[in-house]
């Protein structure tokens, strides 16, 4: 009596592991810094590597250069939709200080977006090479 209930709990276990698999894998976006034209935009590379359409709604970021916050905000997509495997360009404003010299930073953020009508945040980070400065 005792077998039946255990070979059930296993097959139980067993079903509900197998669709946790499935159903919790998250295909993370990839970012990616693009070019940095000047100190007053960053354009990134949002790739959708999800084998579904990616809609996204909203950037929340900050500008991190060693320990202290350059800036930081928020930027609305409109609902911008990234075909499966395509990829995407998003210009994030970055407000420093005028003649502040700008090293080599971090942006750190979470990306808000609705996969499968399902809407997810997802945290995301890329590198910034430091820009040459501008000689008078």
């Amino acid at each position: 009596m005792l077998l039946p209930q255990m070979i059930r709990s296993f097959l139980i276990l067993v079903v509900g592991l197998a669709f946790a698999g499935c159903a919790g894998t998250k295909q993370q976006p990839a970012l990616r810094v693009i070019k940095t034209p000047n100190h007053e935009v960053v354009f990134v590379q949002v790739t959708n590597t999800a084998k579904r359409p990616l809609r996204l709604t909203k950037l929340e970021y900050s500008f991190a250069a060693g320990n202290s916050t350059v800036s930081q905000g928020a930027v609305e997509l409109f609902e911008r939709e990234i075909p499966a495997g395509a990829m995407a360009v998003v210009e994030v404003p970055l407000e420093t200080e005028p003649g502040e010299p700008v090293g080599p930073m971090t942006l750190r953020g979470k990306l808000t977006a609705e996969l499968d009508q399902i809407v997810r945040t997802f945290k995301v980070s890329a590198e910034i090479e430091a820009q040459p400065q501008a000689v008078d």
